[in-house]
């Protein structure tokens, strides 16, 4: 193993039951890796003991050096410290400072009495070090042998993003890690609205996973589209990671709406800002969605004004003025009433774009003629009126998602 090598074990039974997704490794790995570190191998393991002293024993036999996240809570499954403390025959000893800052903790934040049961989070191994936690109760733990190392760290994600800043990166580079590693450098371009297939089709001339120094480029589809994440390992690959983004932006560049972790409901809000344009909603399947991912990104007031959700017909005709002609002709999902619940949105709110969705979100209602996953999208932009036809896959939510991104992206290609 390199001297930059190190291993992770995540530890809970939720991770293992699948409730919750392992950001914290994620979070981990890709600092790490900003400093020339690499995460070798990612161990996930229940709330059982002798299953955290197999893993954290094998890892450290493996590498010297190895990083858990989660069981320092104060519950009797939070079993982290009792087997790290077994992997290296050390006794548990309470931290009397430690268990005092708790005590004065709680009575300050909660007016009571700490529980009992909290002291088991002032738990530390003989010999370990105490790593400060300033986002939570339970500190962090450093213990090492002759063998190598183990870093303890919690596994509420503030707290463990937290402490990787303040703690874990400090850390590894005083043993030394990172220092003769390559950092390694990534892009991510981020696209929607098209398949992830004819994606690579298209690029197919411009990278290959084989090109020596050249960056790799993987597809990443998910709900939003398709990510393409472009990486290098040192510096003199930077040059190439640059050339090759640059080469993909100019292939797929209608298909790209941003870089890194870019929201297209930012994108779209940045975009009509620019132009001096405000924008609202009118919504059917989707039920509010649209607006509701337009209102999380900060600063939206001045552009977003409102929207309408009009899942029953009764609502389209009047709140947005579809003719209930054209619902009783066409159906609530067609070309005709997506027009008018735009159109009518546009009016009723005075706004300069006004998106509108109505589709079928499944799993029931879907029908030879309009199957689920049926959704029609429209921007109308001042007296422009654009929709657009989408044939979505997935479950409720993922086309309830999916429809909120065609109509945004829709509407970001006709702003220009």
């Amino acid at each position: 193993m390199s001297k930059n090598d190190v291993e992770l074990v995540t530890i809970g039974d939720e991770l293992l039951l699948g409730f919750t997704i392992d950001t914290n490794g994620a979070y981990i790995a890709r600092r790490l890796a900003e400093q020339g570190i690499a995460v070798v191998r990612r161990t996930a393991v229940g709330d059982s003991k002798d299953a955290i002293v197999d893993a954290v024993r094998e890892a450290l036999e493996r590498t010297g050096a190895v990083i858990t996240t989660g069981g320092l809570g104060p519950t009797t499954d939070d079993l982290t410290r009792d087997a790290v403390a077994e992997v290296f025959s050390r006794v548990l000893r309470a931290d009397e400072a430690h268990l005092e800052w708790m005590r004065d903790r709680w009575r300050r934040r909660f007016g009571r009495d700490m529980p009992e049961s909290n002291r088991r989070q002032a738990m530390i191994p003989e010999g370990a070090r105490k790593l400060d936690n300033r986002h939570g109760s339970a500190p962090g733990v450093l213990i090492d042998d002759q063998r190598g190392f183990v870093v303890l760290l919690p596994g509420v994600p503030r707290e463990l993003r937290g402490m990787t800043e303040d703690v874990l990166v400090p850390l590894m580079r005083e043993r030394g890690y990172g220092s003769t590693g390559e950092p390694i450098h990534s892009v991510t371009l981020r696209t929607t609205g098209i398949a992830e297939s004819l994606l690579q089709d298209k690029l197919a001339a411009i990278v290959t996973t084989d090109s020596g120094d050249m960056p790799s480029l993987a597809y990443l589809p998910g709900v939003d589209g398709v990510d393409l994440r472009l990486t290098v390992r040192g510096a003199p690959g930077q040059s190439g990671l640059a050339r090759v983004a640059d080469a993909i932006r100019a292939a797929a560049g209608e298909w790209i709406y941003g870089d890194g972790d870019d929201d297209l409901a930012g994108v779209l809000l940045d975009r009509a800002r620019g132009q001096g344009l405000t924008m609202c909603v009118a919504e059917s399947c989707t039920g509010g969605l649209l607006g509701a991912r337009i209102a999380a990104i900060p600063g939206s007031s001045d552009v977003f004004v409102g929207g309408v959700i009009a899942y029953a017909n009764a609502v389209k005709v009047r709140e947005l003025d579809v003719p209930e002609q054209l619902l009783a002709t066409h159906g609530a999902v067609s070309e005709e009433v997506v027009r008018a619940m735009a159109i009518g949105a546009r009016r009723k709110f005075g706004a300069d774009i006004a998106l509108a969705i109505t589709g079928v979100a499944g799993p029931g209602g879907g029908t030879p003629e309009k199957p689920v996953g049926l959704v029609w999208v429209c921007a109308a932009i001042r007296d422009a009126v654009e929709p657009r036809k989408i044939q979505s896959w997935g479950d409720r939510q993922e086309i309830r998602y999916r429809a909120t991104q065609a109509a945004m992206a829709l509407a970001r290609g006709m702003l220009g």
